[in-house]
């Protein structure tokens, strides 16, 4: 930890609460149109409907609404009542609207780290929604750069080390989702804390044998990260 220059946040569920959100947008939308098949078949229909667009759409909220339109319309063949649809695209509207609620130790950790380390988000998602949320969280005056990818991958990694000009053993990354946040750091050589959020989407879960030999710290609360870091 003492070559670290940059500390790396997610954005979703690791400096504010989102997941629930969604699934309790999946959820309106379930009950919406539970009268076409039960409601654990709407679900695993809509989620194969939004992986499969994700290399259309990206991820967040925009991409949600069109995924349950279009679920809307496979599920009814084509038949789904206009009144459903403009539905579906108020629970968009109302998700997008939900208030911004930081997590427990947020504010803290990033009035503490401010002065010693550079800090940026790097966060996936809608620009203009994750652009939006930022405004409205009241954290921006915390972050040195603003990183919203399309993707987590290594190469989307490879290429925002290189936009900060720092080693990958100079960066740690701090997030709630091992698939995005933690292991394509590590694979690059970098370091990453690992903080568990209470509700995962499906897409973001990994299986013990990806982790297995990974070396990561993962801690309960965000506070715990001032701990690890040099003084």
């Amino acid at each position: 930890m003492d070559k670290i220059k940059v500390i790396g946040f997610d954005a979703d569920d690791t400096l504010w609460v989102n997941e629930p959100y969604f699934r309790e947008t999946e959820s309106k939308f379930c009950n919406l149109l539970k009268n076409g098949m039960g409601l654990e078949e709407v679900t695993e229909k809509l989620f194969e409907i939004e992986i499969g667009n994700i290399p259309l759409y990206g991820y967040g909220t925009k991409g949600f609404v069109l995924s349950m339109i279009e679920t809307g319309l496979k599920i009814t063949k084509g038949n789904i009542l206009a009144e459903k649809i403009q539905a579906i695209l108020e629970l968009g509207k109302a998700q997008m609207n939900k208030p911004i609620e930081l997590l427990d130790g947020v504010v803290e950790v990033l009035e503490n780290l401010k002065d010693k380390y550079r800090l940026i988000v790097a966060t996936k998602g809608d620009l203009l929604d994750q652009e939006r949320k930022l405004k409205k969280s009241g954290l921006l005056k915390y972050f040195h750069h603003i990183e919203v990818m399309s993707d987590k991958q290594i190469e989307d990694y490879q290429k925002l080390i290189k936009h900060l000009d720092v080693k990958p053993e100079e960066l740690l990354m701090v997030g709630n989702s091992l698939k995005s946040d933690i292991l394509p750091v590590l694979q690059l050589g970098g370091n990453a804390v690992h903080v568990p959020y209470h509700t995962t989407w499906e897409h973001e879960k990994v299986g013990n044998t990806e982790i297995q030999d990974a070396s990561y710290t993962e801690i309960r609360n965000i506070r715990e990260l001032i701990a690890l870091l040099p003084v």
